[in-house]
């Protein structure tokens, strides 16, 4: 998950990354720093081919890696997901496939979401992917299983949190052997100027 918080200058994003596991958080750390042995995320970063843009890849990794100010522990099953760690609301909140793996029910996934919805200024985004019909995914042939969610769920879930869908597109999914995933459902919800911590 992602916080885009309010720049201390007008020329700046500040991205504040939020994870709940340390592996992960050990993980983003290493990318930042850009170590040897760190996870290839060269196919995401080469979004930039969707652009137009397809020599400048490198040079957009580099540039998020230097917008990327803290890596924070998170935990979107408390009341307070950063914990002891004080930040301003986000002006952009992005949970890509998060979720499903941190919520081990629908009451959990509810109350997550009011949750990270708590870090979210009012008027601001909420963007979300969220895998849809999922009960598990594998990793290195190890299996992890998923809280499975259908559609009409997850947008009661983002009304409820104190925020009004903007855009919902639901994609299809081919089943295969790494999970059970049969869509994919992208969002981008807004916080309710009225929407109270």
């Amino acid at each position: 998950m992602s916080a885009v918080a309010p720049p201390p200058t007008s020329s700046c994003l500040l991205i504040i990354t939020l994870d709940y596991t340390d592996q992960n958080h050990r993980e983003m750390n290493k990318w930042l720093k850009n170590e040897a042995g760190t996870f290839h995320w060269e196919p995401a970063v080469k979004i930039c081919e969707l652009e137009g843009d397809r020599e400048k890849w490198a040079e957009k990794q580099e540039k998020l890696r230097k917008m990327v100010k803290q890596v924070l522990k998170c935990d979107v099953t408390k009341a307070n997901p950063r914990g002891p760690v004080s930040l301003l609301p986000a002006d952009c909140i992005v949970s890509t496939l998060c979720l499903e793996g941190a919520c081990k029910d629908l009451a959990t996934f509810r109350s997550a979401l009011r949750n990270i919805g708590t870090l979210l200024k009012p008027g601001e985004h909420l963007v979300m992917v969220t895998a849809l019909g999922d009960t598990y995914y594998t990793f290195n042939k190890q299996a992890f299983s998923c809280l499975c969610l259908q559609k009409h769920k997850v947008v009661a879930a983002v009304v409820a949190a104190g925020c009004e869908v903007k855009f919902s597109d639901t994609q299809p999914y081919t089943v295969n052997n790494d999970l059970d995933l049969r869509a994919v459902l992208g969002r981008v919800a807004q916080r309710c100027p009225s929407a109270t911590a």
